[in-house]
């Protein structure tokens, strides 16, 4: 039997046979309350694995290990050598052996394996933590946690199906310094809110040529590309420029644009736009990639707006700072960027400041907490993805002319077919994610 049908039985066991990605965004429904999630009570530590050990795999592993609650079992690669690495990185961490393996479903088969974490490219996001919760597993999802908006639902649905606890990788939702902020911005300190801008700048190098190439050893290319349409191997793919093909990855926008646009997001207490406009291009290389190096976008939610950009070749940032996130209130304005917030008065006097550091270990042990308690964890899935559709409906918008309309009581995409065809995506025969 081959792989793709070893991999089908699984979907059947866990499941997975019944209902598949909808083929239409015209149909509008908000999603279910989230049912209450039995709490998992444990008197050892949490059983955890890794999907996924490039650099942001290998920082949760490292986190999650160094936790008293949890423990990591696995670490997993479609990369085998990059999985070991990660395993050396654990093993200083925790009196638990680590082992490195390479097919996540061996992951999911483990009844011990009480919790994964995935930090996988784009594409498997939404279907690995589906298939997770499928099979029994709480899922911590790294950012975005779906390539398109469709899967992204289906993984809410998901999440609600199973009863599972699934946290969305934006950390700064569990950062104290960052809550403060934010709520020092809700509670009227500043005055009047209608307009947040967020941003993120980076000098990025020429993605090149995507040439043909040999995949490395101990590296499964079928894997890799898992529920995306086969394509063949270049050399410029894997491992990160995936980012910059829409086949894959979701652009700057997906990339580190979804952290800004949560906050502004949280902030402003919106969920989903009226309108999306956007304009930008490829400027600085003349290479393959397909993402934009330059992108402004502006999110109109009727009584208050968002405004993004995004530059990945000209690093010079927005208010002394290559990310960040500004409110501007009618009696003083907040700035946070990834080191600390502070406040100016209307006369641009720096009047407050407070060190605001991004906490990773406060981001897992709040999902482990929850885990134990039940309770709604800090950047809970539904709230996730709405942050990460104003990704896509930035890039829809780019990608189909500059301006989309949605509804604002779910977000879909209103009387558009060429953004419509951008909801969903096609995916490789028998690994379409379902619930």
């Amino acid at each position: 039997m081959d792989a793709h049908a070893n991999r089908r039985d699984f979907l059947r066991d866990v499941g997975l046979a019944g209902l598949g990605l909808a083929a239409s965004s015209a149909t509008v429904g908000a999603f279910a309350a989230p049912a209450e999630t039995q709490p998992t009570k444990l008197k050892e530590p949490l059983v955890v694995a890794i999907i996924g050990t490039g650099d942001r795999g290998k920082a949760l592993a490292r986190t999650f290990a160094g936790l008293a609650g949890s423990e990591v079992k696995y670490v997993c690669d479609v990369d085998l050598s990059r999985a070991r690495a990660a395993a050396v990185v654990v093993a200083g961490r925790q009196a638990r052996e680590t082992e490195a393996v390479q097919d996540l479903h061996r992951v999911l088969e483990d009844r011990s394996v009480a919790a994964v974490a995935i930090a996988t490219p784009d594409h498997w996001h939404a279907p690995a933590a589906i298939l997770a919760c499928a099979a029994g597993k709480h899922v911590y999802v790294e950012k975005p946690c779906c390539h398109n908006p469709g899967e992204g639902e289906l993984l809410v649905q998901a999440a609600r199906k199973y009863r599972r606890i699934v946290q969305h990788g934006t950390q700064r939702r569990s950062s104290p310094k960052v809550i403060e902020a934010i709520q020092r911005v809700r509670a009227g300190e500043i005055g009047r809110v209608v307009l947040s801008r967020g941003w993120y700048t980076n000098e990025r190098v020429a993605t090149g040529q995507r040439t043909p190439a040999s995949p490395p050893h101990d590296f499964d290319w079928d894997l890799w590309q898992g529920p995306a349409p086969r394509r063949a191997f270049t050399e410029n793919v894997v491992p990160y420029k995936w980012h910059w093909y829409w086949h894959w990855g979701t652009g700057e926008m997906g990339n580190n644009g979804v952290h800004s646009l949560d906050l502004c997001r949280w902030g402003l207490g919106v969920d989903y736009p009226h309108k999306v406009t956007a304009g930008g291009g490829r400027f600085q290389f003349r290479d393959d990639q397909e993402t934009p190096d330059t992108l402004n976008v502006t999110y109109d939610f009727g009584d208050k707006a968002i405004f993004w950009e995004g530059r990945s070749c000209l690093p010079r940032g927005l208010e002394g700072s290559t990310f960040g996130v500004a409110f501007y209130g009618d009696r003083a304005s907040l700035v946070i960027d990834s080191d600390a917030y502070r406040i100016f008065n209307m006369k641009d006097e720096l009047i407050d400041k407070h060190d605001s550091p991004i906490d990773d270990a406060a981001h897992a042990q709040n999902f482990l907490d929850c885990i134990q308690s039940g309770a709604r964890p800090s950047a809970e899935i539904e709230e996730g993805y709405k942050s990460a559709l104003l990704c896509h409906l930035g890039n829809i918008a780019y990608r189909c002319g500059g301006a989309i309309q949605c509804d604002p009581t779910s977000g879909r995409l209103i009387e558009n077919p060429a953004a419509l065809k951008l909801w969903n995506r096609q995916y490789e025969a028998g690994w379409e994610p379902k619930i």
